[in-house]
């Protein structure tokens, strides 16, 4: 007994680790992602009222201009701030040495003397006045295009217009005494190659100035002493209020962003992602047991959550598009397709409270997305066609576009002030929820689950192993489909799947195939192959049909849900027809139980005991010498009861209510089944 309790506290306390380990695993991946800039306490909007208590200044802080005006301003400093020009003699003296030996070589013959004086001397005033660069106007001041010009460790404003280009140094001797000297004999001479521009820009300076400007800048024009009152609630947020509100906030942040500060940031974070999500493993624990102990429901569960919070925190971590446009619903629609609309909810919340941690706006966001998220479980209650992906991304997206107006006009006082762009984030959020139904298949295969839309196509009578049946064993074929819609019915009466007993009866004889003809509803012209064999090998080939619908199965890829219906439909029950007439046979002898029972194990959940029940009743009921309505009711009522007896139900989670239901189904329908058709009369000639 202490052995027993001492490895029953073993096994606890290694769930408890593995719990403990996601719950740890969970929270680091979460809070790692989680931006850790300040944010400010308070949310205001310009022209709309203060919505907290009177606030007062808890520091002094000084008055920040508005963005347009700093803007506005720097341009204008901009615009007057002069660029610096270094002069460079040495340029001049090579140009005009230049020009001198040419003149002794190439232009001594050409141009007369007092030419070659004129363009000397005009040559000497241009580089003693100065020639600007190419380009010189982007980098001049816009306001009078000046610059400052460095001669002589002395820098001077000169107006770029009194100073010379490449092109008016060549005009300016060109046309300098036209009376004296004419143009065609000047323009013997290649006057462009001795005028360089002289001027150099000087980056070092003017960078240096350029930044003694920006320095020199006031970006306050007013200071908030500590213990000043900002505003007080009810107080209209006017455009000066606005301007002070967000200077507090920028110094608030500015001071809050130390090394501490982020520590205690950090701890907050995690917290708050343990705190919600510990709460959700507990909820887990007392109301879904089921998915707490399945190892793939709770993976699926914390992957979701986890995508979704880490893509919410780089999303604004980098400030790259609005988190509306992420389809936070598609979570609840995944989670109530695999597991339950309740659970669907509970993620759904503790998902969206989680991915509120990095927004500057949470209430706004955990509003909408909230409804969203329980009209797409409201309006997915099984998911058997695409269209019906289709139907709960439209509604999702009314609901956004809905409560964000409701949400706006509570908070507007004038329609044109909304921001109608937000309806461009919402249509993307729709159009990627529909993705949620390709993405359903690689969820299902990576988690082992099973959804409703397998199940339905699985259920399609052109699927290649029932068309298999209903050409190999017609009869087993036969006596599926009627199971099938025995057991639909009965499963929609007390709650259960429908759709995946309706499935799992489809495919719970398929091990028939391998011997057909040792069944009886496969049997013709009065034929028995057990008449030639004993009972024992008889029950054996009846047995095996549960362990070759097995390999069938795993052939086919079966998904483990219509396994489930394989092995379960007979329990661990006996082949009462062989075992009872051996027993007739040899009596005083016992038989060896083995060679007669099923391998089981009993029904386990609500669906395989329907299966179990329908599949006796309806076999039975073929064998009736008579259909009235008092033999079929005899007859479901002693084969269910003997099912009860034999305690097939003791591990089900079915209760009397349930099993009185389910006969009553199958009595109605079997009476309809069965009903006595009128004779039609014949002509008389």
């Amino acid at each position: 007994m202490n052995k027993h309790s001492f490895r029953k506290n073993e096994i606890n306390y290694r769930d408890l680790l593995y719990k403990a380990l996601i719950l740890i695993g969970m929270v680091s991946v979460i809070v790692y992602f989680l931006p850790r800039n300040s944010k400010f306490a308070y949310q205001f909007e310009k022209d709309k009222p203060w919505r907290y208590g009177q606030l007062m200044a808890t520091f002094d802080f000084p008055i920040y201009k508005d963005e347009a005006v700093i803007k506005q301003e720097r341009d204008s400093l901009m615009n007057e701030f002069q660029p610096y020009y270094r002069f460079n003699e040495e340029i001049g003296e090579n140009e005009l040495g230049e020009f001198k030996r040419d003149c002794r070589d190439k232009y001594k013959s050409v141009l007369p003397p007092k030419y070659i004086y004129h363009i000397e001397q005009q040559l000497k005033k241009i580089y003693e006045t100065g020639v600007l660069p190419a380009g010189y106007k982007e980098q001049a001041s816009k306001k009078d295009r000046s610059i400052m010009v460095v001669h002589d460790k002395m820098a001077t404003s000169y107006c770029t217009d009194d100073l010379f280009t490449v092109k008016k140094a060549y005009k300016q001797i060109i046309t300098a005494d036209t009376a004296k000297y004419r143009v065609e004999i000047l323009n013997r001479c290649l006057l462009n190659e001795y005028i360089t521009p002289n001027l150099v820009f000087d980056t070092l300076r003017t960078n240096a100035a350029r930044q003694q400007l920006v320095n020199s800048y006031s970006w306050a024009n007013g200071l908030v002493v500590s213990g000043q009152k900002i505003i007080d609630r009810g107080e209209i947020v006017t455009a000066e209020k606005y301007n002070i509100l967000q200077s507090f906030r920028k110094e608030s942040i500015k001071r809050n962003a130390g090394l501490g500060k982020q520590k205690w940031m950090l701890g907050g974070q995690i917290l708050f992602a343990t705190a919600f999500i510990l709460c959700f493993i507990i909820y887990l624990q007392q109301f879904r047991k089921k998915y707490y102990e399945h190892k793939g429901s709770l993976l699926l569960l914390f992957t979701l959550i986890i995508l979704f919070n880490v893509a919410t925190s780089m999303l604004c971590s980098n400030n790259l598009t609005s988190v509306y446009i992420l389809p936070y619903a598609m979570l609840p629609i995944i989670i109530r397709v695999f597991l339950d609309s309740r659970t669907a909810f509970m993620a759904h919340c503790v998902n969206v409270l989680l991915c509120s941690i990095p927004l500057q706006f949470p209430h706004e966001f955990i509003l909408i997305q909230i409804i969203s998220g329980l009209v797409s479980i409201l309006s997915l209650k099984e998911l058997s066609q695409r269209s019906q992906i289709v139907k709960t991304a439209f509604l999702t997206l009314l609901t956004y576009v809905v409560i964000y107006l409701a949400y706006e006009l509570m908070n507007e006082t004038e329609i044109s002030k909304i921001n109608w762009s937000m309806l461009t984030y919402f249509i993307i959020n729709g159009v990627f929820l529909l993705f949620t139904y390709p993405l359903l298949f690689i969820l299902e295969k990576t988690f082992g689950f099973t959804s409703n839309v397998t199940l339905v196509e699985l259920s399609n009578i052109n699927h290649p192993l029932l068309r298999e049946m209903s050409e190999t064993a017609p009869g087993t074929f036969q006596h599926s489909m009627q199971v099938s819609n025995l057991a639909y019915e009965a499963a929609i009466r007390i709650g259960a799947d429908s759709q995946l007993v309706r499935t799992g009866a489809l495919y719970h004889d398929i091990g028939k195939m391998k011997n057909p003809a040792f069944f009886t509803e496969n049997q013709s012209g009065g034929i028995n192959p057990h008449k030639h064999i004993s009972y024992e090998q008889s029950a054996q080939i009846v047995i095996s049909h549960v362990t070759e619908g097995l390999k069938l199965a795993d052939t086919y890829n079966l998904p483990a849900v219509i396994k489930d219906f394989i092995q379960t439909h007979h329990g661990a029950g006996k082949t009462k027809f062989f075992y009872i007439s051996w027993k007739n046979e040899h009596p005083g002898e016992e038989p060896d139980e083995s060679m007669f029972t099923y391998p089981g194990p009993n029904p386990f959940t609500k669906e395989t005991a329907i299966l179990m029940i329908a599949d006796a009743v309806e076999a039975a009921s073929r064998s009736l010498p008579e259909y009235t309505e008092e033999s079929i009711s005899n007859l479901v009522d002693k084969i269910v009861d003997s099912q009860v007896e034999d305690k097939f139900f003791v591990n089900c989670p079915i209760t009397f209510q349930d099993i009185t239901t389910i006969k009553n189904v199958f009595k109605e329908k079997l009476k309809i089944a069965y009903h006595t058709r009128i004779s039609y009369p014949e002509l008389k000639k």
